[in-house]
């Protein structure tokens, strides 16, 4: 999951950097490349607007569905550290079925799984009974919000 966000944050520093530069430094500054004699302009053909990705109309209950399993992964590997790692290859795998070639949508289900997965790390510390309890309705509501997204929108 960190790849592409790894590779957006890279991108937006870079982009970032050099329209920081381009403010700094004057146009100028910059030596001009030779002008080339002038062949006459081909029609210039401008790409398709891009298409907005239509949300999916379960996207709001996969998004809580993310976020229970950011918190149930917290909590499994804050109390059970040996199974912990279940739930996020769960949601690896959530996201290469339903966010394949949507880049837009992988990142909302990622925030709310690390949201999630932070809401409880600010909370606790340690294993406490309070903990496991959370994690067991945070199971008990992913399994039933999953049974609901697969009765209503599965094939």
């Amino acid at each position: 999951m960190k790849s592409d966000s790894h590779r957006i944050t890279a991108w937006v520093a870079s982009a970032l950097f050099v329209l920081a530069l381009s403010a700094i430094i004057p146009v100028n500054a910059i030596a001009a490349p030779a002008k080339a004699p002038k062949e006459p302009a081909a029609e210039a053909v401008a790409p398709p607007p891009p298409v907005a990705a239509k949300p999916a109309p379960y996207d709001d209950r996969l998004a809580r569905f993310a976020e229970i399993l950011g918190s149930v992964h917290y909590l499994r590997n804050l109390c059970e550290p040996g199974k912990a790692d279940e739930w996020r290859s769960g949601m690896q795998s959530l996201l290469d079925v339903e966010t394949s070639d949507e880049p837009a949508r992988r990142e909302l289900l990622t925030a709310a799984f690390n949201r999630g997965y932070r809401a409880f790390a600010s909370v606790y510390t340690q294993c406490t009974a309070s903990a496991v309890t959370a994690e067991e309705r945070y199971r008990n509501e992913g399994a039933t919000l999953a049974a609901e997204i697969t009765a209503r929108f599965g094939n």
